[in-house]
């Protein structure tokens, strides 16, 4: 078994040793339960100080399409399904100190079925033991802290997708130890400090390996905390009256990787040791919101071979995300993406890089939790000075969110 690095266990003791300051309470997007709902937000479950459960289900239909590689404008696929289908839990058992989270999927893409031959019902199942309200730790499946999108809960975005940059280079979800602080200042301001030690290997992974992952990850909020945790939902939905600014570092070491994406992706035909380095923020104020994610991924050898030939490789290079948006009024929205890939020099021969721009149109029918989302988007496979590639194609999508 590898020996813990120098940055996880910098982590570790750096977050263990801030737990003696006194701190306000902070609600994370998917990285704490929740156990105050409103009514329109779950179904709650109680007996006496005991136990607690909150329950709540969401769902995404859609319906789009994609054009032929070319200029010709002319569909050659059609999408129409259940993206996304969840019940989610949150609770405590016994003390409120003991708190639980789990979210289970149902649909073909959230079962792992596209790109995989075993279904995986579990998307999160974390434990979670608060020592004081700003400092706790998890012991489970859950988020990785890594780019601020994809922690971003998917019923909380402005886009029926996440961006090309992400689903290429963000960390997504493992199993392992978690561990959150918070530190306010006089001034208002807050420094965020996530650490996690965990499998490298994603969500229920059934090999054991003989590599671990170590995540560190910094958020600065220098104008304080945002309206109802809005650094964690994409566009400004609560019309910040005063200017809201979020920024995030996040550092990943994954060794001995067995799939090309760190946590996602085929199985890498012999492990590998990569790294992730991703800043990324988020601005907000009076309607306004701007999203800016930066990701570099690195790996000394990432391409691998087996007997026959066949070649399987770490995505390795950068990325960058932006997003500007506009609350039209208190029910309608307009933003615009940008959104690209630059693989590194030694892996071009099989991943080329990709350019998007994607105009998105929502009307929330009651916040984040029922909306329904246009987008339509334009996408350069070798970057934007090529206009004429017969690689560049349209795409538009419709879906509706609804749930509790």
């Amino acid at each position: 078994m590898k020996q813990i690095s120098s940055l996880g266990l910098l982590c570790l003791l750096f977050l263990v040793f801030l737990n003696h300051v006194s701190l306000a309470q902070t609600v994370e997007s998917d990285e704490r339960a929740l156990l105050n709902v409103g009514e329109s937000e779950g179904i709650s479950f109680s007996k006496d100080s005991l136990f607690l459960m909150n329950l709540r289900f969401r769902m995404q239909n859609r319906a789009g399409f994609n054009t032929l590689e070319g200029d010709a404008f002319q569909v050659s696929e059609y999408e129409m399904r259940v993206r996304r289908l969840r019940l989610r839990f949150d609770g405590f058992v016994g003390n409120p100190r003991f708190q639980y989270y789990i979210q289970l999927a149902f649909s073909k893409a959230d079962l792992d079925l596209e790109t995989g031959l075993i279904a995986q019902p579990v998307r999160d199942a974390i434990l979670y033991y608060f020592v004081n309200e700003n400092f706790y730790l998890g012991f489970g499946q859950s988020k990785l802290p890594g780019n601020r999108q994809r922690v971003i809960s998917s019923g909380n975005l402005q886009f029926a997708d996440r961006s090309t940059a992400n689903a290429i280079f963000t960390l997504d979800r493992d199993f392992g130890l978690f561990l959150y602080k918070t530190i306010p200042f006089q001034n208002q301001s807050i420094l965020q400090l996530k650490g996690v030690i965990s499998t490298g290997d994603g969500r229920n992974a059934s090999a054991i390996n003989d590599g671990l992952a170590y995540t560190g990850r910094l958020e600065f909020l220098p104008f304080g905390r945002f309206t109802n945790s809005g650094d964690y939902s994409e566009g400004d939905f609560e019309f910040e009256p005063n200017p809201k600014l979020a920024i995030g570092v996040t550092y990943s070491e994954n060794q001995k990787a067995t799939r090309t994406g760190g946590q996602l992706g085929q199985e890498l035909f012999e492990s590998r040791n990569m790294n992730s380095f991703i800043v990324d923020g988020t601005y907000k104020h009076l309607g306004y919101a701007v999203l800016a994610e930066y990701f570099h991924r690195a790996s000394e050898d990432p391409v691998t071979t087996n007997a026959m030939g066949d070649i399987r490789y770490v995505l390795v290079g950068w990325g960058i995300n932006t997003q500007v948006s506009k609350m039209l009024d208190r029910k309608n929205e307009l933003a615009v993406r940008y959104s690209s890939v630059h693989p590194n020099a030694n892996i071009t021969q099989f991943q080329e890089r990709v350019d998007e721009a994607l105009l998105g149109f929502t009307h929330y029918v009651n916040g984040h939790r029922i909306k329904v989302q246009v987008n339509l988007g334009y996408k350069w496979l070798e970057g934007l000075a090529r206009f004429e590639n017969t690689g560049n194609s349209w795409t538009g999508m419709f879906q509706v969110e609804f749930g509790i």
